[in-house]
C-alpha cells in the first residue's frame, strides 16, 4: 500500500482518538436503512443538544478504539456505524439517539464510552432513561422537604390537640 495512504488513514485515526478522548460521551449507532434527510434531522437534533455525529470508516474507528484502551467495543464497529460525540452533557447523545430510535427502526445504539468507560447497550439505555437534571433537583428538593413537612405537621398535632381530633 502507497506510504501517502497509510499516513493519510494514520492521520485519521490519531485525530478520532483525540476526539474520543476529550469527549465526556461516546455513543456508537447503526444507521443503515436511513434516509439522507432522516440522518440530517438526527445530526440537527444532536447539534441542538450539543453533541456532534460523524459516520468514519470501521478500521479507523476499530483501530482508535483500541488505542484509547477500549478494545472491547471494535467488534462493534461491523456494517453501517456512525458516532455521535458530546464534550458538554454525558446524557445527551445517548438520549437524543434512544428518542430518534422509538420513531426509526433503522436507527439502534449499539455501544460507547461514558465519562472514559466502555458502556454496553444497557448501560446507554440506563443513561437514556435517566431524569433531566430540573428533574432530579426537584426530586432532591422535595425529598429533603418532606421530614420537614412531616415535622411541622407533628408540631402542629401537639400544639393544637383539638384540631388533630377533629
Amino acid at each position: 500500500m502507497n506510504s501517502s495512504i497509510l499516513e493519510r488513514k494514520k492521520s485519521q485515526v490519531d485525530l478520532l482518538v483525540g476526539r474520543i478522548q476529550e469527549a465526556k460521551t461516546i455513543v456508537a449507532f447503526d444507521y443503515a436503512g436511513l434516509s439522507v434527510k432522516d440522518f440530517t434531522d438526527l445530526r440537527i437534533q444532536l447539534r441542538k443538544a450539543g453533541c456532534d455525529a460523524q459516520v468514519y470508516k470501521n478500521n479507523i474507528a476499530r483501530r482508535a478504539v483500541e488505542v484509547t484502551g477500549h478494545a472491547e467495543l471494535a467488534e462493534h464497529f461491523v456494517g453501517a456505524k456512525a458516532i455521535a460525540f458530546s464534550t458538554e452533557d454525558v446524557i445527551a447523545p445517548a438520549r437524543v439517539i434512544f428518542e430518534f430510535a422509538k420513531k426509526n427502526e433503522h436507527v439502534s445504539m449499539k455501544a460507547g464510552i461514558i465519562e472514559g468507560k466502555s458502556a454496553t447497550l444497557a448501560d446507554l439505555n440506563a443513561l437514556a432513561t435517566l431524569p433531566s437534571y430540573e428533574t432530579l433537583l426537584t426530586q432532591l428538593a422535595a425529598g429533603l422537604l418532606m421530614p420537614l413537612r412531616e415535622l411541622a405537621i407533628g408540631l402542629n398535632m401537639i400544639a393544637n390537640p383539638e384540631e388533630a381530633n377533629a
